[in-house]
């Protein structure tokens, strides 16, 4: 008699079956897409107040270098356009923080 296996569902299984492609699993590149979007979208909400540019640049920039260590070491394509997602935003938030006052505006100099 055979056994049913159970399938994971939800959005956890959705998005390891798209970072683990290969079917193998990838914990230190997945925490480094999560990481990036992560710190990509703190950067990019908060550039949009003029007040928060240390956050928007520092944010962007550590996710600008996460994202690059990522796509350096990424395994799979899911991987890859997660990170370029992250990128795009971390690198948004950067450079209108840059544009607001920078990263060390006001608190230095």
């Amino acid at each position: 008699m055979t056994q049913a296996v159970r399938q994971p569902r939800g959005l956890r299984a959705t998005l390891a079956s798209v970072l683990n492609s290969d079917g193998k699993p990838h914990p230190v590149e997945n925490t480094l897409v999560a990481v990036t979007v992560v710190l990509g979208a703190l950067a990019a909400v908060s550039s949009l107040w003029t007040g928060l540019h240390l956050l928007s640049s520092w944010s962007g920039l550590v996710g600008i270098l996460t994202g690059a260590w990522g796509q350096f070491i990424s395994a799979t394509t899911g991987e890859r356009f997660l990170l370029i997602i992250g990128l795009g935003a971390a690198a948004l938030g950067f450079f209108l923080g840059m544009a607001h006052g920078g990263l060390f505006g006001g608190v230095i100099g």
